[in-house]
């Protein structure tokens, strides 16, 4: 009789220690769930922060989703050293969509949040007007080429960018020349690949003063 109220006891003792474990179990459980709504409704509410101040516009380099008509005003004057200077309002926001420009190729505004890689990079297809921007806003140099440039100075000028850090070079058939050069804010004209204004562009823009955001990567963006 003994032996069996000790078997009781120990079985209501399981028993208790059992249910004790599913209570616990059960205030973690709520624990986490409660964890888990006050994560899920504090993202919501940031969420709905961003959204409003990407609706709302911004300061330079801020985000937001909306085109722009243009977003330079201002217009190009022309240096004695045939260097073209914007002298105006560049914007600098963040855009997901196409982005009318004031010249071809563009030499700053509103532009992708994504940069064109420009590392020494050469493309031989047009690339995104709204990505390449973005190179420059990182102190690039863009060479940009149409139909009429001469095979020969495009391959100079191609080798040249490959070792250039802070360069990139694509096609563009819409450009009035054959052979352009841009960095953010200045652009000129060069007559070939041998052109010592070439070299000079270079020295001077390639991380020059116009630079908005001076040491920014060339790399890890976007590459054709």
């Amino acid at each position: 009789m003994g032996s069996a109220n000790k078997s009781n006891t120990a079985r209501k003792a399981r028993i208790e220690e059992m249910r004790r474990a599913e209570q616990a179990r059960e205030r973690r459980n709520r624990i986490l769930t409660i964890v888990a709504s006050v994560v899920i409704v504090g993202g919501l509410v940031a969420g709905g922060v961003v959204l409003v101040r990407s609706q709302s516009g911004g300061d330079g380099g801020s985000d937001t989703a909306a085109s722009s008509d243009s977003s330079a005003k201002g217009k190009f004057v022309t240096g004695k050293d045939g260097v073209k200077t914007w002298e105006g309002d560049l914007a600098r926001n963040h855009v997901t969509k196409a982005v009318k420009y004031a010249s071809e190729p563009p030499v700053g505004g509103d532009h992708n949040p994504v940069w064109q890689n420009c590392n020494g990079d050469v493309y031989t297809k047009k690339i995104n007007n709204t990505n390449a921007v973005h190179s420059l806003e990182h102190g690039a140099v863009w060479v940009t080429y149409n139909a009429e440039a001469k095979k020969a100075d495009v391959d100079a000028l191609a080798a040249k960018v490959k070792k250039t850090p802070y360069t990139l070079m694509s096609p563009m058939d819409d450009q009035k020349d054959p052979i352009m050069l841009s960095a953010w804010g200045h652009q000129r004209t060069v007559t070939s690949a041998k052109d010592p204004d070439v070299d000079t562009f270079f020295e001077k823009f390639v991380q020059g003063k116009q630079t908005p955001e001076p040491g920014a990567a060339c790399t890890n963006g976007l590459s054709q």
